[in-house]
This record gives structure tokens, sequence and C-alpha cells, in this order.
């Protein structure tokens, strides 16, 4: 029984959110002075078109969880439809399909943040270590 839970959790958005929130607290811990991480390019895993540095993923994540935290500020397409409003029978009977559309999606795009503020958290964590006998051996 408890395995069968564990392995739910592990699948739940509740989990994803959780494990990226630790990774990027985890990561927060450990950078402690983020600008080293600029011109140090990021792998990517073979994405060429994606021009970034670990400085810039450093602070897309940490923006990333403060909306998770804080929520997100809404503009004019907060709400598309007024509360009261009822929306036809179509739409009501799409609304499942939707939610597990997205819900997918949130736990793909969580997991792949969570990986990335991993890889930023040991690949820190090796620059600071080859240089800090250099930097200590004055």
């Amino acid at each position: 029984m408890q395995v069968t839970e564990s392995l739910t959790q592990k699948k739940s958005l509740f989990g994803a959110m959780s494990r990226f929130i630790g990774a990027i607290d985890d990561m927060d811990r450990t950078v402690l002075v983020p600008t080293l991480l600029r011109d140090v390019p990021v792998d990517h895993g073979g994405d060429e078109d994606i021009q970034q540095d670990m400085y810039g993923s450093f602070v897309l994540l940490k923006s990333i969880r403060d909306n998770m935290e804080r929520g997100v500020a809404q503009g004019d397409n907060g709400q598309d439809k007024e509360p009261g409003c009822r929306m036809d029978e179509e739409e009501d009977q799409d609304l499942e399909k939707l939610f597990h559309f997205h819900l997918n999606g949130l736990s793909t795009v969580l997991s792949k943040l969570t990986l990335r503020a991993n890889t930023l958290t040991t690949r820190y964590k090796e620059e600071i270590g080859s240089t800090w006998g250099f930097l200590c051996t004055f």
C-alpha cells in the first residue's frame, strides 16, 4: 500500500511542485554569488537555439518559483467571463479533458525545470570547487 501511495505522490502535481520548489530552494542556498553564473553556458541537451547563460536560467527559475508561491499578477486576460456566466454544455464537457491536458503539460514543465535547477546547482558547485583553491591560494 505504501509503495502505491509513494508512486501516486511522485506523479501528483503537488509532488512535482514540491520537488521544483525544493530544487530552487537548494539552488538558492548553494548559489551565493549569482553573478558568477554570467557567461557560463547552459547545457540544454542539443538545443542550440537557446542562447541563455546560467545566470539567465537562475533568474528565470527563481521568478517561476516566486510566481508559484505568490501567484501571478493578472492583467486584462485574467478572466474572460464573469463569475456568474454559464458556459454552454459543450464547453462544460470539455473541461475535464482540458484540465488533464494542462495538468500533464504543467507536470512535464515542472519536471524539466526541476532538472534544470538541479543541473545549475551541480554546475555551480563544480565551477566554484574548481576555482575555490585558486581564489584562496594568495
